[in-house]
């Protein structure tokens, strides 16, 4: 895909990765260490983790991506700085990188759809979005979504116009995307919080849309 650009993107890819691998690596095992001595101690069980876990790469996590994507939506100066730079626009509400990774946001529109994967291991903007889900991590989607980007889309529920183009950006160590997806139709006058609960953690990775407010009500997620 020409608007790939997948070699340049990898290039400074490789050099970091180590440090990028060996703090994931080090960290997993410091959970897992952790995990098996809680479920030896019978404090906590297993489902209940899961539960756990889920909330937080479902709910908790990307509220802060929520929050500067109902931001950006609502006020056009916001979503400028976002344009600009969005390492600084999204430090400035607060959220800041564990490793302080450069982050840009790329804006969907009519014509142009973007979505993000991580083709050399699992990078992810962490800051706004949390945990990385287990999919994100698989083999057939990172692969697949270079090569087969609609189809992978087809497979999430989105479909969307012939004449819009697909974008697929490349995460690295150095450099995470914020996908804005558009704003739904039918949400003038929505309160910035209310806007936030119809951004969901998938249409901040590309592999969603943003809920209408029907469908935010319709899954509890919105008064």
């Amino acid at each position: 895909m020409s608007d790939h650009d997948h070699d340049a993107a990898s290039a400074g890819h490789h050099h970091h990765h180590g440090h990028d691998h060996s703090e994931l690596d080090e960290m997993e095992l410091r959970v897992r260490t952790l995990e098996s001595l809680l479920f030896e101690k019978g404090y906590v069980d297993p489902p209940a983790l899961d539960a756990l876990i889920e909330t937080y790469e479902t709910k908790v996590g990307p509220r802060n991506g929520a929050a500067v994507v109902a931001r950006a939506w609502a006020e056009p100066e916001f979503m400028e700085q976002l344009r600009t730079d969005a390492t600084a626009a999204i430090s400035s509400m607060g959220f800041t990188g564990r490793q302080g990774e450069h982050m840009v946001a790329v804006e969907n529109t009519p014509d142009t759809h973007n979505m993000v994967v991580c083709t050399l291991c699992s990078c992810y903007p962490w800051t706004v979005l949390g945990l990385p889900p287990v999919w994100y991590k698989t083999p057939a989607y990172r692969s697949r979504a270079i090569s087969q980007p609609r189809d992978v889309l087809g497979e999430f529920g989105v479909t969307l116009p012939e004449a819009t183009k697909v974008r697929v950006w490349d995460s690295t160590a150095e450099t995470r995307y914020l996908v804005v997806p558009m704003r739904p139709d039918g949400t003038d006058g929505m309160s910035a919080d209310d806007l936030a609960c119809l951004v969901t953690r998938d249409s901040m990775i590309g592999t969603g849309l943003a809920l209408t407010p029907d469908e935010a009500r319709a899954q509890g997620r919105l008064a």
